[in-house]
């Protein structure tokens, strides 16, 4: 019933992890994969290994996270030992691997793209995060970047690429519209939101690096909101990003218009919740006597 195909690419369901939760290690790939996900999201991965911003990185808000991270990373040769350990028993699962890139410039996106195609189902180019260093957080507000950063990857690899919006621009469909003329595959809408989070004792910033990136609950009404304007305006799978923590939530990114979905805060609290998420679909899907296909973009009609 919850069997979904995406660019040719065929997932035994729509709830996947997503990246920048249990996906730093291969172990904690495998057991969000044993834990039901029907794809699991890598973090973002760079060419070179690369630090990330000083602690403190994380607030834990009410069902919400503010983190600024900094998109550390070991480097793609490291990572790809990572990901050659489980890849045959995450193909006993049949669960598929999204591994998630990003680079300073569209030569570093093409060579880390290069280089995990022959592990991943689908490529998801992180243009967007909000806490970066150097120019990667402003790829994602700028469509000549987005444009020339998917133009090169999609002509580098024969998988689907996917492009990771973000939510803090003016108009998302202008950097959708940038990246749909490169002839990209699909879109991941969205990253989290910049934010920012003070200590009134200390009366400063709590973050080390002031502003974070907001997901969780919080951010759900924004993600819907981007979805629904993706699928309005493109003909182009979307998964959907943001504040889900339940079937429910899942059903109402599906309505927007998006074919799959991300779980990445709500995992924190719960490695199971991807069990969780497929049965209440599931049994929405029976109430209704509809199917999966039936129900993605529903609401625009």
């Amino acid at each position: 019933m919850l069997n979904i195909e995406l660019c040719g690419v065929k997932f035994k369901n729509p709830v996947f992890l997503a990246s920048g939760i249990m996906g730093s290690t291969g172990k904690s790939l495998l057991k969000m994969a044993k834990c039901g996900a029907g794809a699991v999201t890598t973090k973002s991965i760079s060419l070179n290994e690369r630090e990330g911003h000083k602690n403190p990185t994380i607030v834990e808000l009410d069902d919400s996270l503010l983190n600024a991270i900094g998109l550390c990373s070991p480097g793609v040769d490291e990572f790809l030992e990572e990901i050659k350990e489980i890849k045959s028993y995450l193909n006993k699962m049949n669960t598929k691997l999204i591994v998630s890139i990003f680079g300073e410039n569209e030569e570093e996106f093409k060579e880390i793209a290069k280089k995990v195609e022959h592990l991943a189902d689908i490529i998801e180019l992180n243009i967007s995060c909000p806490h970066a260093k150097g120019v990667n957080k402003i790829i994602g507000q700028n469509p000549d970047l987005t444009y020339s950063i998917c133009k090169e990857v999609k002509k580098s690899v024969k998988v689907p690429v996917f492009v990771k919006l973000t939510p803090n621009v003016t108009d998302v469909i202008e950097i959708a519209s940038a990246a749909n003329d490169a002839k990209i595959d699909g879109f991941t809408a969205i990253n989290t939101v910049r934010g920012l989070a003070i200590d009134i004792k200390a009366k400063k910033p709590i973050l080390a690096n002031k502003f974070g990136g907001l997901s969780g609950k919080a951010i759900k009404p924004i993600g819907l909101r981007v979805v629904y304007e993706l699928y309005e305006n493109f003909n182009k799978p979307i998964i959907g990003v943001g504040g889900i923590f339940s079937g429910y939530d899942a059903i109402e990114y599906f309505l927007a218009g998006a074919s799959a979905v991300q779980v990445g805060t709500a995992v924190l609290k719960d490695y199971e919740i991807f069990k969780k998420i497929n049965k209440e679909i599931e049994e929405y899907l029976l109430e209704e006597n509809l199917t999966l296909k039936d129900i993605v973009g529903l609401a625009h009609e």
